[in-house]
């Protein structure tokens, strides 16, 4: 089995747990659009990083990551990082659910984006990692540059 092989079985693995409710602290069970946001997300941890990258298993950049998934899921959303942020409906509080979009500002005039997949976590396309992988997103790295999250589902 390859590294990639290994990468993907952990993502099978990860998925069941959550889609079966047991990685969500609140006690969400996912189930339509957001299981199937998520679950596309997921699919690509290990997927090389490419800027302007929008091909599944070959090259993604974070908003290319975003849109995939929610377009897997049969929602449309802007392509790009800045228009995900602008249109998205904002998330009260700091505390998104699986399938919303967490927003980062990385430097001036620089933003990222990731998808979270529970609680916790989010899966991003990584610039200094140079692939798609989990993070969490109470890290100090990502607090101190966290905007905010929006939603495109219900």
């Amino acid at each position: 089995m390859t590294l990639w092989q290994d990468g993907r079985v952990l993502c099978v693995l990860l998925v069941s747990g959550i889609l079966s409710g047991c990685a969500t602290q609140r006690g969400d069970s996912l189930e339509g659009p957001r299981a199937e946001v998520v679950l596309a997300g997921l699919s690509q941890v290990g997927t090389p990083y490419v800027y302007g990258g929008s091909s599944p298993g070959e090259g993604l950049d974070c908003s290319g990551l975003t849109y995939y998934a929610h377009h897997v899921a049969g929602v449309q959303i802007p392509r790009v990082s800045t228009e995900q942020l602008r249109t998205a409906t904002p998330v009260p509080g700091r505390q998104p659910r699986p399938g919303d979009i967490v927003f980062f500002r990385i430097a001036p005039g620089e933003h990222h984006v990731g998808l979270m997949v529970d609680d916790e976590r989010f899966v991003h396309a990584s610039t200094s990692r140079r692939q798609v992988r989990l993070d969490r997103l109470a890290t100090p790295y990502w607090q101190a540059r966290y905007l905010g999250a929006g939603t495109y589902l219900d």
